[in-house]
């Protein structure tokens, strides 16, 4: 008698690849958001010191000075934007990687547990057809002593 179905530990494999691809995406996206922290943290810190610059410094700087750091403070702000429309996507894009990850794992204890109860149901019938063997085998021999 052959083996049991080989589908089910094929798909199974498959599922488990498909997590092991989800966890490394999982990972990447875990390693850009801490980039992105890391830039917004930057972003901030040189705003507020070019703010309080610009502050303390009033007086003492012309009014084309003034303007540029005004503008470069909008620029800086405008970057700190992105980086958070960026971080806001990741953490979006890392929330449905999660549910991906759930469904795979799900999908993946399914094809376990029909492998597994291929297989319960492969060696049921395989001591099924041995104790046959030995019935048959008990019956031949007692037949041959009784003739």
């Amino acid at each position: 008698m052959e083996g049991p179905r080989s589908c089910w530990a094929a798909l199974e494999d498959k599922a488990q690849r498909r997590i092991t691809a989800l966890q490394a995406e999982i990972a990447q996206a875990g390693q850009l958001l801490e980039t992105l922290y890391a830039s917004r943290t930057r972003l901030l810190v040189l705003y507020d010191e070019y703010r309080t610059q610009l502050q303390n410094r009033t007086e003492q700087v012309g009014m084309q000075e003034a303007m540029n750091q005004r503008q470069f403070m909008s620029q800086l702000q405008t970057l700190h934007n992105r980086v958070e429309a960026d971080i806001e996507r990741t953490l979006a894009h890392q929330e449905m990687l999660q549910a991906s990850l759930r469904t795979a794992d799900t999908e993946r204890l399914k094809m376990k547990t029909l492998r597994e109860n291929a297989q319960a149901l492969h060696n049921k019938e395989l001591a099924r057809l041995e104790q046959r063997a030995m019935d048959v085998l008990g019956v031949q021999q007692y037949n041959r002593k009784a003739a």
